[in-house]
């Protein structure tokens, strides 16, 4: 065959976010001059003068979901300590003729006590904490053994790359589970939700039925009908600080800043609001402080034709997929 999947993975991972975004500005940076009409003519004195807004910026923020199950510390423990079980018998086989004892992990009572509690459909505080302990107790005696095993000469070069990682991994995850439970606490730095991804981070965004979502947060810009990623992380970050670049960035690309910017409400802080006002940028979405008791029919246009711009830019996101934009990274 001319391509291979295992091909284009070679070329998709090295190619980084920068590479795309570069490439996506270039073609957007020259699209005034390939569409300008042959017989328009320059006009020196409008050169001369300093450009004036034009144009409407849109700016947001959403989160490309990652593929994974929705996570809870009862059955992290729980596929940390199956995974320990695995590790612990792979580091036993070239020691088994030294008439030495496998070391017991008792995952059949383990997987009994994970399942009584799995199974219940509201498990009170006080059970889930308990199943915890036990968790945490399995967990440490695994990691323990695995420990014992390569000081008598277990060698990690018998685990796979990603046996060893998943090592990596679950000791990280065996300490902030263990913090959370003697402190009682429900969040921690860098909380790792996931062991085949340990890079996903929980993002929250407060949305209606899904308060959490797990996957990259990015920011993006839209204007005339063009969709461009700003900015990408696997942590959670303030939109709003974004905004200054974004639209010093339009300026870079049609020679002035936007007439108008688009936004939600959490882009409106005092430090955006006079930055723009500086500029001659008016920005959409309600004014800070207690809303007015009238409120004029002319505002109320205002209001509403702002808001069928800034849908704008939830087309694009429907359309492109945020999980296609978070693939380049």
């Amino acid at each position: 065959m001319p391509f291979d999947p295992s091909l284009l993975v070679h070329f998709r991972q090295r190619i980084t976010a920068e590479l795309v975004n570069k490439v996506n500005r270039e073609v957007v940076r020259r699209l005034p001059e390939a569409t300008r009409c042959q017989g328009e003519k320059k006009n020196p004195e409008a050169e001369s003068e300093p450009p004036k807004n034009r144009g409407k910026l849109i700016l947001d923020a959403t989160c490309a979901p990652a593929d994974i199950s929705y996570p809870t510390d009862f059955s992290l423990l729980n596929q940390a300590r199956v995974h320990t079980e695995k590790i612990i018998d792979v580091l036993y086989e070239p020691l088994k003729g030294e008439s030495l004892k496998k070391p017991r992990t008792f995952r059949r009572i383990a997987r009994k006590d994970y399942l009584a509690v799995a199974k219940q459909r509201r498990p009170s505080r006080k059970t889930r904490r308990k199943a915890l302990k036990k968790q945490l107790q399995y967990l440490r005696r695994n990691l323990s053994h695995i420990s014992h095993l390569l000081e008598l000469g277990a060698s990690l070069k018998n685990l796979s790359k990603r046996q060893y990682k998943t090592l990596l991994v679950v000791s990280e995850v065996y300490r902030q589970q263990l913090w959370l439970f003697k402190n009682h606490k429900k969040s921690i730095e860098d909380r790792i939700v996931s062991l085949s991804q340990p890079h996903i981070r929980p993002i929250v965004r407060g949305k209606a039925g899904q308060a959490v979502e797990f996957g990259a947060k990015l920011s993006a810009s839209c204007f005339e009908g063009y969709a461009l990623l700003d900015f990408i992380s696997w942590n959670s970050f303030n939109e709003s600080g974004d905004l200054k670049d974004q639209i010093e960035a339009y300026r870079d690309f049609t020679g002035s800043y936007p007439e108008s910017v688009h936004v939600d409400k959490i882009y409106r802080t005092r430090e955006n609001l006079t930055w723009c006002k500086d500029r001659g940028i008016r920005i959409s979405s309600p004014t800070l402080g207690r809303p007015p008791k009238e409120v004029s029919v002319q505002k109320k246009k205002q209001a509403l034709e702002d808001e069928k711009v800034r849908n704008g830019i939830e087309g694009k996101f429907g359309t492109c997929g945020s999980g296609d934009l978070a693939s380049v990274e």
